[in-house]
């Protein structure tokens, strides 16, 4: 895999105290596509404040939270040909990122999708077994690989 090919990211796995995961349905898709909040890595950044941008940037969360641990691989996904040639002016054929789980103890009302620059039409909670018949299937190896590194913190 030739790294450049990929755009270098993070993913953030965000739970409640019941164990359910924060997930968004994407503004810039007709259907229902749902996912976790992600981003890509600014120069100069390092994955953990990208993590905390983009957990502001996507959610609103400020406060309330703290980062349990981050998988010790970065795992990549590809998209599908017909999105290579439209995402990121086709330079990338996917993403390669290193993936965050974070514990949020704040209120469902401070969480804002309605940002600056929105991703998510909807949101919600959802056990990680619902969360994987919603999204996308080119990312469900990555969410499977992510999920196995986080089972500790996720079993109810």
């Amino acid at each position: 895999m030739d790294k450049e090919e990929y755009r270098r990211g993070v993913g953030m796995v965000v739970i409640n105290d019941e164990k359910k995961i924060f997930i968004g349905q994407r503004l810039d898709k007709d259907q229902a596509s749902w996912q976790m909040p992600q981003g890509g890595i600014d120069e100069n950044e390092t994955p953990e404040e990208t993590c905390i941008r983009e957990l502001a940037e996507e959610t609103g969360i400020v406060g309330n939270y703290k980062i349990l641990d981050k998988t010790q691989k970065w795992y990549s996904y590809d998209l599908p040909k017909n999105l290579q040639k439209r995402l990121w002016r086709g330079k990338y054929k996917g993403q390669i990122q290193q993936w965050f789980i974070i514990s949020f103890f704040g209120k469902d009302s401070e969480i804002n999708i309605k940002t600056k620059h929105p991703e998510f039409k909807n949101w919600k909670w959802a056990y990680k077994e619902e969360l994987m018949g919603l999204i996308v299937p080119f990312k469900k190896e990555l969410y499977e690989n992510t999920f196995a590194e986080f089972d500790r913190f996720l079993k109810t």
